[in-house]
Order: C-alpha cells, then structure tokens, then sequence
C-alpha cells in the first residue's frame, strides 16, 4: 500500500491541528464566539450612545464574523436602532489596506494608528505579502461594515441615522473588548466605540440586544 503524505509528516499536520484548536479555544474564552455579547458606547465630540453588540457567526478559519449592532438614542423617531454587520478580520485573507469605502492609504494609516498597538504593524502596511498572524495576537484589527436594517432590510433611510461608513475595530484579547473609530468621508472622524464583553447568559440565536 502507498501512504500519501502532502505538505508533512502526519505527525507534523497532527500538532499542527491541534494547536489551531488550541488557539480557537482560546480566542472563544476570550468572548469571540456565536452568541457572544458585548456592551458600551459610541462617542463623538458631542454626544454619547449605548452600543450593544451581539456576534452570531464567528468563523476565524476564513477571518469572517458578523453580528447585529444596537445603537439607543441616536433619533427621536427610534429609540433603538439595530444594523445587520459582516466583519473583515485581518489577516491571511484580508490586509490592512482597505482600497474601498472611500478609504485611501492615507485615511487607513491614520486611522489604524490610533490603535497604539498598531505601532509594531505600521511597517507592514504597504507589503502586499506580510499577512498578520491574528490566531497568535493580542490585538485582532478588523473592519466592521453595517449592511441593513433589522429587521426589515427593505427600510433604506432613517430620519438622522447611516450605516454608510465602517469602523476600524481592534479586539483586545487580555481584556475581552473592542474599541474602534468610526469612518465615512462626511462624517465627524474619530468617533469612538468601546465595548466590553458581557458575562455569559443564556442567549437565544438571532435574537437582538
């Protein structure tokens, strides 16, 4: 019989697993799991909202999650207004430059340094082939982008609120939390979101904060 072994030893793709595992393990006590809850706010120069985040997919083996996004107070016509986001987890798959949603180099770099973190990966930005490697960071840097309404993705527009920009997120693995800046090329820059992961409850999926 012939034994086919393809990039190693199986052995080698044995320990290897396992440590992927270990990692994915780590990453879900850290709070990035289906279900995971996280609680805050949103700040601008001049005002403060309640942001509660809830994730429903977490899929790092393709740098992907995305969950829904509560935001109270925002208008007057809707106490509570909820988006549906898909995140980019940066990494193998997706690279620190953004090259759309009207983000250019200069809009990234500016951006992702507000993250003090960010200092040790600055170099890194222009080389197309550096891929982070987030599984074995204590800093996971993503892109949040909001889609639709929920949960009627039909409504378009609401009265003093967009979802047109995205935000530059960075997860603090020590610490279970995210905080991220706020971006659209009309918007005020630099508005700030802090979250904090809640203790486990028991959660229905697909539910809303």
């Amino acid at each position: 019989s012939v034994f086919l072994v393809v990039g190693g030893t199986s052995t080698e793709r044995t320990r290897n697993t396992d440590a992927h595992t270990r990692v994915n393990h780590t990453l879900m006590e850290d709070g990035l799991y289906d279900g995971s809850v996280f609680k805050g706010k949103q700040k601008s120069r001049s005002s403060c909202y309640s942001i509660c985040v809830t994730l429903q997919n977490v899929d790092l083996e393709n740098s992907f999650l995305c969950g829904f996004l509560s935001i109270t107070g925002l208008t007057e016509s809707k106490q509570v207004l909820t988006t549906y986001f898909e995140a980019e987890i940066i990494g193998p798959v997706h690279k620190f430059f953004t090259n759309k949603w009207d983000a250019n180099e200069k809009v990234d770099i500016e951006h992702w340094s507000q993250f003090p973190s960010f200092a040790a990966q600055k170099e890194h930005f222009f080389n197309d082939k550096y891929s982070f490697d987030f599984m074995n960071s204590d800093h996971i840097y993503m892109r949040w982008k909001e889609y639709f309404w929920v949960p009627d993705h039909r409504v378009t527009t609401v009265p003093g609120a967009s979802y047109e920009g995205f935000y530059y997120m960075c997860f603090n693995r020590k610490t279970s939390s995210f905080n991220g800046f706020y971006y659209h090329r009309t918007a005020e820059w630099y508005q700030s979101i802090e979250i904090q992961h809640e203790p486990e409850k028991i959660q229905t999926k697909y539910t809303f904060c």
